[in-house]
């Protein structure tokens, strides 16, 4: 029996419960975990985030799915943290104010929690003043900030606006996404980074993990 491809597919089809048995079974029989968490629950949530990015899936799917990756990290995570998250970047993430869509934002925060990262989930309409009260306590290495509706793109200016105000411009990187962004407004804002495909983004921050912890003081 493949238990790879058996949690594959309890993602892919949004199964919870099947992704957390078949992630336990799998633990008994000494599956390792990286393996377990790299053929498959990201295998599945990867197939997932291409037909999304492909337009070949429903909001639903993509919310069941990511709904069942989450149960399965819940039973795998801690068979993970013998590396600790000691040197862990730290993220905030949100979709701004005005924007009830998190999706895409979902999708990003189940790929990221697969690394040595910590993610604070904002949640969605999240007004300018909770983007700057949240990294005035966490001091996160990374903001990340979603828009879907062109009517909210704006508040992305209005955060970094108010972060050069109080001071707190130069001590964090600022990743912009969404359906209606594109580069050349993340130029114009001065966002530091657009990344369109979330597995992309993943990749990214995978490899340049040292460069964007050096942001932290």
């Amino acid at each position: 029996m493949d238990y790879y491809k058996l949690i594959s597919e309890a993602i892919m089809e949004g199964e919870a419960s099947e992704t957390m048995q078949y992630t336990k079974e799998a633990l008994g029989l000494k599956y390792p975990p990286e393996n377990i968490l790299k053929n498959g629950l990201m295998a599945g949530i990867n197939t997932i985030a291409e037909k999304f990015k492909d337009e070949a899936v429903l909001i639903p799917e993509v919310l069941m799915s990511t709904r069942a990756l989450h149960a399965g990290l819940k039973v795998l995570q801690p068979y993970l943290e013998v590396k600790g998250k000691k040197g862990a970047i730290k993220i905030v993430i949100g979709t701004v104010y005005g924007d009830l869509h998190d999706v895409g934002k979902n999708i990003i925060k189940a790929l990221l929690t697969t690394m040595n990262v910590e993610v604070i989930d904002l949640g969605i309409d999240v007004s300018v003043e909770n983007f700057i009260q949240a990294i005035e306590k966490e001091k996160p290495d990374i903001l990340m900030m979603s828009s879907l509706l062109t009517t909210t793109m704006n508040q992305m200016q209005l955060v970094i606006e108010e972060l050069k105000k109080r001071g707190l411009r130069e001590d964090i990187t600022i990743f912009i996404g969404g359906g209606p962004i594109r580069d050349i407004f993340r130029k114009k804002i001065g966002a530091d980074y657009y990344i369109e495909d979330p597995l992309e983004l993943r990749d990214y921050i995978r490899d340049n993990f040292s460069k964007f912890k050096k942001n932290k003081k």
